[in-house]
């Protein structure tokens, strides 16, 4: 209804920053009912490494720090349905009447293909797929285990084994979801409270992981979801990890099995971690995860690229979702928005890929990356013939459009840059990212301008 329609994520929003928080935090999702002491208490310190291990994870982790943007896809039984990857809990449905869409779910042979060519022509450099969703249903070869997997059911196939070929053809990096909440398998809740229930649990759960990490060659990224019931004791995920590890020793985890893990994985929002410590950010097309058919609350391009700078300026990575159709196929909305994101990487990815931190920030129609000594300007609002960045506290040396290296005037003083003589409207789409050569690291100090910017006098 024009101007007065309100989005679905302007509605999520004005519920307020509390179920952000809550999707942000490890193992815990937004709808879980958490008690906010629980919520509030300290998080125990992650135990000193040594020497050997931190040069090990550096080792491990150098190519993930230089992809900087990733293709994350949930695809499982609830894209039958269309009703959102929550749809079994949220509606309550009964595991019997849920698990008649094992059959239902017949993909289309080697859809993921072309979520691989979708990925590589988007500029992204590595894909997560979902081998299990909270649903309990997995899309790999676990017939050892359970006879609730792709191989045994309506696919009639190993869809892990097609994904993990599709993204090797593209020269991309395989990396595996895997949520430990399971809301099928009859233990996933009462081994909160029945230690033998929870032995049964833990060892279907390793089993599982272990089939993952012997089967398909090498992996690169283990990606743990939603720890509930269970904490790291209970999942002896100690234990866990060290299995992984000697199985893929050139793994990365993330810590959502309850352990810190390589890297840490704020949701729905980007949140730079401190000291160092590795992040990835995800975030979903539009509000959903899974196939969702009434969502069509999708981010834009230029949203998307404007995400992208923000995780790359704190030395992070995008680990963008997809949710394919039934029959595996993706969304063309997705399809839009992603190739116009690589279309804009291919002109302009020396500004992402192996960044460096950036401590520039403040513009109010720009943000900003780094690479060296290089400052990339990236205007998301062209505000016309000449743009500005105030407190800019070394030397230019010279600028240049980086889509094409056209040079770029500028003019600067104690207190700002100038770069003149542009075109009027903005020559890139749908951001246009000028690269600055400075005589060393740029900073920036807006309050040496506040203070030091000389002012008129005053009468009285």
């Amino acid at each position: 209804m024009g101007n007065d329609r309100i989005s679905r994520r302007e509605l999520l929003a004005s519920t307020g920053a509390s179920l952000a928080s809550l999707a942000a935090a490890p193992g815990i999702s937004a709808r879980s009912t958490v008690p906010l002491n629980r919520l509030l208490e300290p998080q125990s310190p992650p135990p000193q490494e040594s020497d050997a291990e931190i040069t090990d994870r550096a080792r491990r982790m150098k190519w993930w720090h230089e992809a900087r943007f990733g293709m994350f896809i949930h695809w499982g039984l609830y894209s039958v349905m269309g009703r959102h990857e929550w749809v079994m809990e949220n509606e309550g449905i009964p595991v019997n009447e849920y698990e008649s869409l094992a059959k239902r779910f017949k993909p289309m042979p080697n859809a993921a293909r072309a979520w691989a060519k979708l990925a590589k022509q988007a500029g992204q450099k590595y894909m997560v797929m979902t081998t299990k969703h909270h649903e309990g249903f997995c899309n790999f070869d676990a017939s050892k285990y359970t006879n609730y997997c792709a191989p045994k059911q309506g696919p009639g196939r190993d869809l892990v084994k097609e994904y993990v070929e599709a993204a090797r053809a593209e020269g991309l990096r395989v990396g595996f979801y895997y949520s430990l909440m399971d809301w099928h398998h009859p233990d996933g809740s009462r081994c909160a409270d029945d230690e033998d229930a929870r032995k049964r649990f833990v060892e279907y759960t390793h089993g599982l992981i272990r089939e993952l990490m012997t089967n398909y060659g090498k992996i690169d990224v283990l990606w743990y979801d939603v720890a509930w019931p269970l904490e790291a004791d209970g999942w002896e995920s100690e234990r866990m990890n060290k299995m992984v590890f000697e199985l893929q020793p050139d793994i990365i985890v993330n810590n959502r099995n309850k352990l810190p893990g390589d890297f840490s994985t704020p949701e729905q929002q980007i949140t730079a971690e401190k000291n160092g410590r590795a992040w990835e950010s995800c975030m979903t097309l539009n509000d959903s995860w899974g196939f969702q058919r009434a969502d069509d609350d999708w981010k834009s391009s230029r949203r998307v690229i404007q995400n992208l700078i923000t995780c790359a300026r704190d030395t992070g990575n995008y680990l963008l979702n997809i949710g394919p159709e039934p029959d595996g196929s993706i969304p063309p909305e997705s399809v839009s928005v992603l190739t116009e994101v690589g279309q804009w990487l291919q002109r302009n990815g020396e500004s992402i890929y192996e960044s460096d931190l950036c401590q520039p920030t403040r513009s109010n129609y720009a943000s900003f990356t780094r690479k060296g000594n290089t400052l990339y300007m990236h205007v998301h609002y062209w505000p016309g013939s000449y743009v500005v960045i105030a407190g800019l506290m070394v030397q230019v040396k010279s600028a240049r459009m980086l889509a094409n290296g056209q040079k770029v005037n500028f003019q600067q003083d104690r207190f700002r840059v100038r770069f003149t003589d542009l075109p009027v409207k903005a020559p890139d789409h749908p951001v246009t990212t000028i690269a600055i050569e400075c005589d060393s690291e740029p900073k920036q100090d807006n309050i040496f301008v506040r203070k030091e910017r000389p002012r008129q006098s005053v009468g009285v």
